[in-house]
């Protein structure tokens, strides 16, 4: 698994800071795959992985952002399925811009509409 970029974990903070400032429900970091996340509710919106930022969308949402240059599907294994709800969007290409901020509030609206997630009990070692 590749490890982040300098440029996506910048690229997440503007992210984050865009997001984490506007709508409902309770905004949380954590990581998945290691790498730094974002939840509301207890669903993930945004994430980091290798060079890309991924963002949860409405699947009319994600068929606009897909016709975008630097924007694709999010798989976390090469040839692997992608996610269903989420795109890539490159740090390198969009990681500076203002829209990345907008798309991460919109993820973020996005997501708060979704039931809250109970977390799963950790299983008992045997």
């Amino acid at each position: 698994m590749e490890k982040p970029t300098p440029a996506a974990l910048q690229s997440f903070e503007a992210a984050w800071t865009a997001a984490a400032a506007q709508g409902d429900g309770a905004v949380d970091r954590k990581r998945m795959f290691g790498m730094p996340a974002a939840f509301v509710n207890g669903n993930m919106f945004m994430g980091v992985f290798a060079n890309g930022i991924i963002l949860r969308f409405a699947e009319d949402d994600r068929q606009r952002l897909l016709q975008s240059d630097g924007i694709g599907p999010f798989s976390p294994r090469p040839g692997g399925n992608p996610w269903k709800d989420y795109i890539s969007v490159d740090a390198d290409q969009w990681g500076d811009s203002d829209e990345l901020g907008a798309w991460a509030a919109a993820a973020r609206a996005h997501t708060a509409k979704m039931p809250v997630k109970v977390p799963k009990p950790r299983k008992k070692k045997a």
